[in-house]
């Protein structure tokens, strides 16, 4: 899939901390929702369908990719 990302508005969780350890995501048409390195943000970017982003987001609440 190829998305437009030109002028799309990227961002950081509020959380972040100034390690630059981070992702920018940015919300898309179409509902799509595009994730970058913060540290790369030329370089390549990952595009989520509406149910991928939710189904990951559902998943990082319910602790799913928690560090044992």
């Amino acid at each position: 899939m190829n998305a437009d990302l030109s002028g799309v508005r990227w961002f950081k969780s509020s959380r972040s901390g100034g390690s630059k350890e981070c992702v920018e995501v940015a919300f898309l048409q179409g509902g799509m929702v595009g994730v970058r390195d913060s540290k790369n943000p030329t370089g390549p970017a990952l595009v989520f369908t509406p149910g991928e982003w939710a189904a990951f987001t559902a998943g990082v609440a319910d602790g799913e990719f928690d560090r044992a």
